[in-house]
């Protein structure tokens, strides 16, 4: 879909062709997973599939919204006075929230919007479309009333909308990769103080390979909650008798030393994964730092393991996946991407060897579950902006 079917569309359902365009990345995490509620570091990038929005200020206090991608719940509308959580809302509670925060904050929207959004990240791909609305909305709202939000202020109210507005703790990696990214970098993100370091990519001869199970995942109703919960129980053992605020601040042989204070198996193994998780991190950061790909590939394939065997969140569907691509000839590393519970994984893999490896893991993948698999090519790309031309994809 090209800028101007988004405009013409925008016509037939608000009459005018006056609306300004909005593009709000996705993200993927190259290494680094449920370590961000943790107190750990987290290492995503943004990519250039993402949700699109074309807006127009109203003259009254009416937020209208349209969803190409949901037009069977055609236009939803609330008023600027009346910003509660309203289930029969669905995808229109992530606006409403984010403008809730936004006017909770002390800013002033003087009038309601006309809005249409588009998006071309696969809805419950687990590339964190939630985020790239929210982001795309606080974005919106700051340039068209000119209220001039810091970037990273609106990073913590998407934040606040997923955790407080819409009922899911997670942490603050993907409104921080959506508002923050960097064309052809990764973000090393300190999740304890929000400190930050961008990593010029270089990939050499390789692309990075988005691998869509096709399994949807809703973290709301998934056991994301529950595993955040299992961490906090451990934690607060493991406080009972070391000076920690997360489990971010240990290092493995501090954990190793101290694990037997948790006396619970099923809670060891998940706050082990936490630890060894975020010093992977650090050690994967440091391999690519010194042009080590293939080292940073050992540890993406560390970290799946972790996540299949200690956190316990992948399933059938991305160990597949994430096996057939380790067998292929070409593939520097693999592993699954966001919450688990279904989603995406992603690969690195030499470029000369990507339609094989398309095909041959489409190929198992489908023979093993039954239905396929869907693959993407991942460019690395911005963080949250207006546009003034851009074609979709």
């Amino acid at each position: 879909m090209k800028t101007e079917e988004l405009l013409n569309k925008f016509d037939e359902l608000f009459q005018g062709r006056d609306g300004r365009l909005f593009f709000s990345p996705g993200r993927i995490n190259l290494i680094g997973e449920h370590t961000d509620y943790n107190g750990g570091h987290v290492f995503p990038c943004a990519i250039t599939f993402g949700t699109y929005g074309v807006a127009r200020k109203r003259e009254d206090r009416e937020v209208r919204l349209y969803s190409l991608n949901f037009p069977e719940q055609g236009t939803i509308t609330f008023s600027l006075d009346d910003l509660h959580y309203e289930e029969n809302d669905g995808w229109g509670n992530y606006p409403k929230g984010m403008i809730h925060y936004i006017k909770q904050g002390g800013w002033t929207l003087p009038s309601g919007l006309d809005l249409m959004i588009y998006g071309n990240i696969p809805n419950g791909a687990g590339l964190s479309s939630s985020a790239s609305l929210e982001m795309l909305i606080g974005v919106i709202v700051s340039e068209m009333f000119q209220l001039h939000i810091d970037r990273l202020e609106l990073v913590s109210l998407g934040k606040k909308v997923e955790n407080e507005f819409i009922g899911v703790q997670s942490g603050i990696m993907d409104q921080f990769a959506v508002g923050m990214g960097k064309k052809d970098c990764g973000i090393l993100l300190d999740c304890n103080t929000l400190t930050y370091k961008y990593m010029p990519l270089n990939l050499e001869d390789h692309q990075i390979i988005i691998m869509n199970t096709n399994k949807r995942r809703e973290l709301a109703d998934s056991k994301y909650n529950e595993r955040r919960g299992e961490c906090e129980s451990a934690l607060s053992r493991l406080q009972k008798s070391l000076s920690i605020e997360s489990l971010g601040d240990l290092t493995e042989s501090e954990f190793e030393q101290h694990r037997y204070l948790i006396n619970d198996e099923v809670l060891e193994k998940r706050a082990k994964h936490a630890v060894y998780e975020n010093q992977r991190i650090l050690r994967a950061f440091q391999a690519l730092e010194h042009g080590g790909l293939a080292s940073f590939g050992s540890y993406m394939n560390e970290s799946h393991r972790s996540l299949r065997d200690d956190y316990e969140v992948t399933g059938i569907e991305l160990d597949t996946l994430v096996e057939a691509a380790w067998k292929r000839d070409g593939t520097v590393g693999a592993r699954m991407t966001g919450a688990g519970f279904g989603g995406c994984a992603i690969a690195i893999v030499r470029e000369d060897k990507t339609e094989e490896f398309i095909r041959v893991v489409g190929e198992e993948y489908a023979g093993k579950i039954g239905y396929e698999a869907t693959f993407y090519v991942a460019d690395i790309g911005e963080g949250a902006k207006e546009i003034t031309q851009e074609v979709l994809r």
